[in-house]
């Protein structure tokens, strides 16, 4: 039973639970990096699904995987293996450059299962002090909201998960200070998406690795949003020439179907056995399908060159007098407004068929689909200053 954006949005008020708010729109379908409401309006998606739509809307590519698995087997628990669960485990490890033998894989079904899974791990280690950053968001389950540093969103359920310290983020003194020979691991996003995309400074996950190689701590990097190609490069930390113990993996991983993942090398995986953890959707060979068939894809179309192509031009583009600050790698961008208008430029930008996100009072967070091409990021730049105007101006009026 369809409807009108109205009468579903009246509907989704009677029948779901209110943890989010009344949703923005009411979306029915869609391709590329297209989508459309319940009325038919279309909309150029820069948020997909918040880095989670890696090849857009309907990919032939992802559809076919999905559909020619589901064709086989589309569940089996944990009891039994499956090939795509075991071939997705192993390209994992090979995307991080190691063998097999020097890596473990363990599938959930979102990130932050996968954080979750990691937190215990650090428990095996018999320390239980965990060190996170400040701005950092791994989470809303018990264990990873302990690890995140926002007070609104822990306060309500406190207490969570203890003996962990919040730092500066970026800060390696503060680190260093944080840090005891009674730490189990550290946690780190090497871009911090929910706070606006904000990357680590140059250095800091290396000095990261030597602070927590000197009293025996793990190094935990969450690349639930900034991994599987989203910056250009498999993971953001690329670059750094760090070699983590725990990388936790989600969001673009299936390109929308749910899976999570947690990666532990060396020692580290060996650190869960039998009967520590467990899960009964996690590896799922539909999502396995899935997530390998995104993978072929961004290597076979170029994907990681076209987001780090795509994304300096919609660096260049968003440059304005009234942004103060562009931040991001690839196609994971945030911009700092010189006025707390994100969530009026958020809603201007709907008005011309544009979704973005507001992620705090004055910064937007854009991290389109990976297949985002020049023209269509250029469709979005034409109209940025009218965005820009109409949200300024219609803040303007309601603060007179």
């Amino acid at each position: 039973m369809a409807g009108t954006s109205q009468q579903l949005q009246r509907r989704y008020a009677d029948s779901m639970m209110n943890t989010f708010g009344p949703p923005k729109l009411v979306l029915a379908r869609g391709e590329g990096c297209y989508v459309w409401d319940a009325d038919g309006n279309r909309y150029l998606d820069l948020l997909a699904g918040i880095a989670v739509n890696a090849l857009g809307h309907a990919h032939p590519a992802l559809v076919r995987a999905v559909t020619e698995q589901l064709q086989t087997l589309g569940h089996v628990s944990n009891f039994f293996a499956t090939e795509p669960q075991v071939a997705l485990a192993e390209k994992l490890l090979s995307l991080l450059g190691v063998p097999a033998a020097d890596g473990k894989v363990f599938f959930a079904n979102s990130g932050t299962e996968a954080n979750e899974a990691a937190f215990k791990l650090t428990r095996r280690t018999g320390r239980t002090h965990l060190v996170a950053m400040d701005g950092s968001f791994h989470g809303r389950s018990m264990g990873s909201l302990a690890l995140t540093s926002k007070a609104a969103y822990r306060e309500p359920f406190e207490p969570l998960p203890g003996d962990v310290t919040f730092v500066p983020y970026g800060d390696p003194d503060a680190l260093a200070a944080a840090v005891t020979d009674r730490t189990a691991a550290v946690v780190v996003e090497p871009v911090q998406g929910e706070a606006g995309v904000v990357p680590a400074p140059e250095g800091f996950l290396a000095r990261a690795r030597d602070i927590t190689a000197r009293h025996g701590a793990l190094l935990w990097l969450d690349e639930i949003q900034s991994g599987m190609g989203r910056t250009g490069s498999w993971m953001a930390f690329e670059d750094s020439g760090v070699r983590p113990d725990i990388v936790t993996l989600a969001k673009g991983l299936a390109g929308g179907i749910p899976v999570g993942a947690m990666v532990a090398l060396g020692d580290a995986g060996t650190l869960l056995g039998p009967g520590n953890h467990g899960t009964t959707f996690g590896g799922n060979p539909v999502a396995a399908a899935a997530a390998l068939a995104v993978i072929a894809t961004i290597e076979a179309d170029g994907l990681l060159e076209n987001a780090t192509k795509v994304g300096e031009l919609l660096r260049d583009g968003v440059a304005d007098s009234r942004v103060t600050e562009v931040r991001g790698r690839g196609l994971l961008v945030g911009l700092d407004l010189d006025a707390d208008v994100a969530s009026e430029v958020a809603d201007a930008a709907m008005r011309h068929g544009v979704i973005l996100n507001a992620c705090t009072p004055n910064r937007i967070r854009l991290a389109p689909p990976l297949v985002l091409t020049t023209d269509q990021a250029s469709e979005f730049l034409e109209v940025w200053p009218r965005i820009l105007e109409e949200a300024y101006q219609g803040a303007s009026g309601r603060q007179s």
